[in-house]
């Protein structure tokens, strides 16, 4: 089938990709054109496991490429998937400006019947925006051409995107048409052999599963969260108790594990935008405003722990950081809780030393790069040397069985403060190590 993913970002990509993998004709489009040049060499913006690999051979056998001319890509495209970025505005909502301005291009270039796909997250009725925006376009041209325009929201994990587009739990598909159900369900046939995943309903349900399923898993972590921080102040311990609800069928283990919040480019905007459209229905989301209260909250635990155990002012204090990125195997940063620790230690005085295995780059690139107390090291025992104390943010693989010893010799105090619950198991304080972590 000949499709067109019109964006490159991190849905746009690794849709894209997939289905070329599958043995599709797959165009993709973007409007920088630095970053088509980079793509059509193979060069990956993004770090996501088994990507670049995947592109390249893809690019190799003729089943991907990439342009910035979206006239190109529409002549042969049966389906064409608009996966462009929808930030956050100011007031919470989803941004659709890019959404409306790639339909609105479409209905003034398409040339012969098409079916349009939503890929992006967006709030409900974007579709019938995206329909008036190509219909206007083409009754200004004044000819009549067929669309179905269909929301097929994407349920995928960074650090995880390939094996959940080539493996699916479940493909949603929101359509008005038995036509367009149809050519869905033959693109997405390869994916779901040897079980039936696919799940047709109408277009603003399948708009709104997206937002109901990342708020239901954001309420959980904000859940596990809250939970954590009464049990410091009982005398409980949160992973006893995790380990005693998550064995319920019922609730099970995913997301019951306490942290430092949330991050990212998909929970923290999706819970806004729902809120920011159950508000404009006149709706008072009480439980999403929580779980986002809670969450923002819970990225300064860490902080009220250094500041109860060195004090307000932390001049001429150095403290090593492990991990950046909001997740492990990405480099996102977005919204990562590493951005506040780092922002709250630095205005108190403090200086930072830092390793992550991938998120270094972008983090100097963009999101740290106002900071001139920080340092990147290349290697993760490197941050330990003159600092007071270690800071684990992210759960890299690679920090999960340190060397403990080597911690302890080389820090100027023993002190680990572990956001993620990693170092539990080891019984560090009978190490000689000072362990403070999230629920106990």
């Amino acid at each position: 089938m000949n499709i067109a993913v019109i964006g490159t970002g991190y849905v746009g990509l690794v849709s894209g990709t997939c289905f070329s993998e599958m043995g599709n004709n797959v165009i993709c489009v973007d409007i920088d054109q630095h970053k088509i040049e980079k793509l059509q060499k193979g060069i990956i913006p993004i770090y996501e496991p088994g990507l670049e690999k995947m592109v390249l051979e893809n690019l190799g056998n003729n089943n991907l490429s990439f342009t910035n001319n979206l006239e190109k890509a529409l002549i042969n495209s049966e389906i064409v998937f608009i996966a462009v970025g929808t930030p956050t505005g100011e007031d919470g909502s989803a941004d659709l400006q890019y959404v409306t301005s790639v339909a609105r291009t479409i209905g003034e270039k398409v040339r012969k019947d098409l079916i349009i796909v939503n890929k992006s997250t967006v709030p409900v009725g974007t579709a019938d925006k995206v329909k008036k925006e190509i219909q206007e376009a083409l009754e200004k041209r004044h000819i009549e051409i067929k669309f179905d325009v269909v929301s097929n929201p994407e349920f995928l994990k960074e650090g995880d995107a390939i094996n959940d587009f080539m493996k699916p739990d479940r493909i949603v598909i929101g359509a008005e048409s038995d036509y367009a159900f149809k050519k869905m369900k033959e693109l997405y046939s390869p994916f779901f052999r040897t079980h039936d995943r696919f799940i047709t309903m109408d277009v603003r349900s399948a708009e709104m599963t997206k937002y109901a399923a990342n708020a239901m898993l954001a309420t959980k972590i904000s859940f596990m969260n809250e939970i954590a921080n009464i049990c410091e102040r009982v005398g409980a311990d949160v992973n006893n108790v995790r380990i005693g609800i998550g064995s319920d069928s019922r609730i099970g283990y995913s997301f019951i594990y306490p942290g430092v919040g949330y991050g990212g480019s998909c929970f923290p905007k999706d819970v806004k935008a729902l809120k920011r459209t159950a508000e404009e229905k006149g709706y008072s989301p009480e439980l999403i405003n929580s779980v986002e209260n809670v969450n923002n909250r819970q990225k300064l635990v860490i902080i009220t722990k250094i500041v109860s155990r060195f004090g307000e002012d932390l001049r001429g204090k150095t403290f090593g950081i492990w991990g950046l990125a909001f997740k492990p195997g990405t480099d996102d940063m977005r919204e990562a809780p590493s951005l506040e620790v780092i922002k709250e230690l630095t205005k108190r005085g403090a200086k930072i030393k830092v390793y992550d295995p991938k998120a270094m780059e972008e983090a100097q690139r963009e999101y740290l790069k106002s900071y001139d107390n920080i340092e990147y090291k290349e290697y993760k025992y490197e941050v330990l040397k003159n600092s007071e104390a270690l800071i684990l943010l992210t759960e890299w693989k690679e920090f999960r069985s340190p060397d403990f010893k080597k911690i302890k010799e080389q820090l100027n105090q023993s002190i680990i403060f572990d956001g993620r619950n990693q170092y539990i198991a080891y019984n560090l304080e009978e190490k000689g190590i000072e362990y403070y972590r999230i629920g106990k």
